[in-house]
């Protein structure tokens, strides 16, 4: 009896295990249809606080009809807020948030979805709305944006340019500055890094993750929202309807002049469809 008992019990472990087995092999693909076309998403197991209230808020319905109320070109396209659908009143939100889930290999990279939330002066914790989501949109940047401390080297070239042998130069960063020739402007700065360094002795370089400068400089993003605001999924295909969506004309509190809605689905399927699918390479 005993020996049977423990060949039960071998089996019954057996049995939950290769359940548990097939169960991490499959994931949840979300799909955001627009007016503008559909979006395919996945959410990041790395984030399961969001992760799970999302799904949750998909698979009930809610986020059906709601509208992007917030957009801005080259920066982010917001969402989510329950609302705005039809019918829906300021009641209809959500009154709870989510605690930051921060993780240093998700950032802002164009096709990140990331939770809006309130400022740091009233959320000091950096709570997450239960709700509300953005997807970037960003821009493509320069190495030099990322690896220079910008900040730095202009309150050098400020105080540089302040020497009588410097007049010059000072009176040109004055006139582009005035007739907002910021990309010139820039160019002119950076053009100082080297003598900022050598004659003020201050260092303005500054060490940069390599899995961030290559997405940035390649795809863009918008890198100062980084470790502030949680990240909990990414884009897989779709990002012309982001730029779709981005390039609409807004109003007052850059809501678009004309309602955008949203519906998500949620289809659970294999990990491997998805990587054969859409190319994704899950992390190991």
């Amino acid at each position: 009896m005993k020996l049977n008992a423990l060949v039960y019990v071998f089996y019954i472990f057996l049995i939950i295990s290769l359940l548990s087995s097939c169960s991490s092999e499959k994931d949840y693909l979300v799909t955001l249809r627009t007016d503008y076309g559909d979006i395919h998403a996945i959410l990041y197991d790395a984030t399961p606080k969001h992760k799970k209230n999302f799904l949750e808020l998909a698979q009930n319905g809610k986020y059906d009809s709601v509208t992007f109320h917030r957009v801005i070109e080259d920066f982010m396209i917001q969402t989510g807020d329950l609302s705005t659908s039809p019918g829906s009143t300021e009641e209809d939100a959500v009154d709870y948030t989510i605690s930051a889930e921060f993780v240093d290999t998700l950032f802002h990279k164009k096709g990140a979805l990331a939770a809006a939330r309130q400022g740091d002066q009233v959320n000091p914790n950096r709570e997450s709305s239960g709700s509300q989501f953005y997807i970037v949109q960003g821009t493509v940047l320069k190495p030099e944006n990322l690896t220079i401390n910008m900040n730095k080297l202009a309150e050098g070239a400020r105080e540089l340019v302040q020497r009588d042998d410097y007049t010059e130069i000072r009176q040109e960063m004055i006139d582009l500055y005035n007739a907002q020739e910021f990309d010139t402007y820039t160019e002119k700065l950076l053009s100082l890094k080297p003598e900022v360094e050598e004659k003020l002795g201050v260092e303005v370089d500054r060490e940069y993750p390599t899995d961030r400068l290559e997405a940035y400089t390649t795809v863009g993003g918008v890198p100062h929202l980084d470790d502030t605001y949680t990240v909990f999924g990414e884009v897989l295909d779709g990002f012309s309807v982001i730029d779709s969506i981005a390039a609409q004309p807004t109003g007052a509190r850059d809501k678009p002049q004309q309602d955008i809605f949203l519906t998500v689905e949620v289809e659970e399927m294999p990990k491997k469809k998805i990587t054969k699918q859409f190319g994704y390479q899950y992390p190991k």
